[in-house]
């Protein structure tokens, strides 16, 4: 069960956004005073309108909160599609086998990242890597990534994985070792398109498949045993 609240820019955002219809103003303004050709002032501004509708699109934050028992509940930390639900070895970090469940997330999707699960948070890291399309299987292990490892309630490691795609150049990771955290809570935002993989316990009940769509905060991805 979930709520869904209203609209918001998210606060990576902000900046950019102000300064790039600053420079969209500029550059519009120039072209109208010293060009004087009504077909190409307004071509540019058609497109500077569409571009920055783009750009706030990609930085919308909505208010989500789930609704109902948290209890060894696994939510979607990010909006996207399901690219990945296999069994593999986690090495940098739990050394042991998981189920890996990926999401991968266009440039048209929501991009901040909650936290999958109520717990403690107890390692944060982050690795130097490449910037190959997300979607790819080895995104996973060679792209550049944030690692956060959550001590569940039931006393379970769930480890979350934020990977930089082709387009992405920054993860932001809110998270710190010893946080509480919560599903409802912003666990981090990866700009301009991405994945973020979740590593489960082997016992955990799978409630998605390939190909479905993900809603951050909202779908359930899988339980956890009590």
């Amino acid at each position: 069960m979930y709520t869904s609240m209203r609209m918001k820019i998210h606060r990576e955002g902000r900046n950019i956004l102000f300064f790039l219809i600053l420079g969209l103003a500029v550059v519009n303004g120039s072209i109208y005073v010293f060009f004087h050709n009504h077909f190409v002032s307004i071509s540019l501004l058609t497109i500077s309108v569409i571009f920055y509708l783009l750009v706030l699109n990609f930085f919308r934050s909505p208010r989500r909160h789930f609704v109902g028992d948290t209890r060894n509940v696994i939510v979607a930390p990010a909006d996207g599609t399901i690219v990945a639900v296999e069994e593999v070895m986690e090495n940098e970090y739990l050394h042991e086998k998981r189920i890996q469940v990926s999401i991968f997330m266009t440039i048209f999707n929501v991009h901040a990242n909650w936290f999958p699960v109520n717990g403690t948070v107890t390692h944060v890291s982050h690795q130097n890597g490449r910037f190959m399309a997300a979607y790819l299987p080895k995104s996973s292990t060679e792209n550049e990534r944030s690692t956060v490892v959550i001590k569940a309630e039931n006393g379970q490691d769930i480890l979350m994985r934020q990977i930089a795609g082709a387009m992405a150049r920054r993860i932001v990771t809110y998270a710190e070792p010893g946080d509480e955290c919560h599903i409802d809570e912003h666990m981090g935002f990866i700009k301009f398109g991405s994945r973020v993989d979740v590593f489960l316990p082997l016992d955990a009940e799978i409630l998605v498949k390939l190909d479905d769509k993900t809603v951050g905060n909202m779908t359930q991805i899988a339980r956890l045993r009590g």
